[in-house]
């Protein structure tokens, strides 16, 4: 499996000529969804999801499909009648040749006046754990774990405390766009050093195989 970095949260996944893209947000590159097979999104928050950019790249090419929860698809399914599915906790699927797994519910606390979103987490082929915003821990091994470094929801000691709890082969930063370069050593140092497992960080649109 190839693993691309874009920005903020979304990453490309390719294997065997085909490709997934996760969570191609405003924060990301415009073309980050297109020529994608299977395009999977996390939850509604437009870091995550953006909207036009999804209905560009289902309209550029007919086979891609999206995997997602309720809150996205009821705003899309209507005008891609078959081609975008609704998935929740336990499922599983294949898309564009990967096998995945959904796993969690709910995103994390912000604060507690704000109202909590769904959000759910992908395990791809079984190794490579990206959670969205969240702190889900799958309850299975996982080798590659995308880690939510920095967010409104979260401070480095509950990433740390996190990582630790997965216990991941290797860990890369994602959710990393509010950091600025000055921030990003630092925030690296800490979860490679106490999260126990070994962690890298990949510049957007870098590549590394897994």
């Amino acid at each position: 499996m190839k693993l691309t970095k874009k920005s903020h949260a979304c990453v490309r996944l390719e294997k065997d000529g085909r490709t997934l893209v996760v969570d191609p947000g405003v924060f990301s590159e415009e073309d980050a969804a297109l020529g994608a097979e299977a395009v999977l999104v996390t939850h509604e928050h437009p870091d995550h999801f953006e909207e036009g950019r999804l209905r560009a790249a289902l309209e550029a090419d007919p086979a891609t499909e999206i995997w997602t929860l309720r809150s996205v698809a009821d705003q899309l399914s209507a005008a891609f009648p078959g081609r975008v599915h609704t998935v929740g906790h336990g499922d599983a699927f294949t898309a564009a040749g990967f096998d995945v797994t959904v796993h969690g519910e709910l995103h994390a606390v912000i604060h507690p006046d704000l109202p909590r979103v769904t959000n759910v987490g992908y395990l791809v082929d079984g190794s490579l754990f990206h959670p969205g915003d969240a702190f889900t821990v799958p309850g299975r091994p996982v080798e590659t774990l995308m880690v939510p470094v920095h967010a409104p929801w979260n401070k480095i000691s509950e990433v740390i405390d996190y990582v630790r709890e997965v216990k991941p082969h290797r860990t890369f930063d994602i959710h990393d766009a509010l950091l600025t370069d000055l921030a990003l050593p630092l925030y690296d140092g800490h979860v490679g050093r106490l999260g126990g497992s070994g962690h890298a960080r990949l510049a957007p649109g870098e590549s590394t195989e897994l």
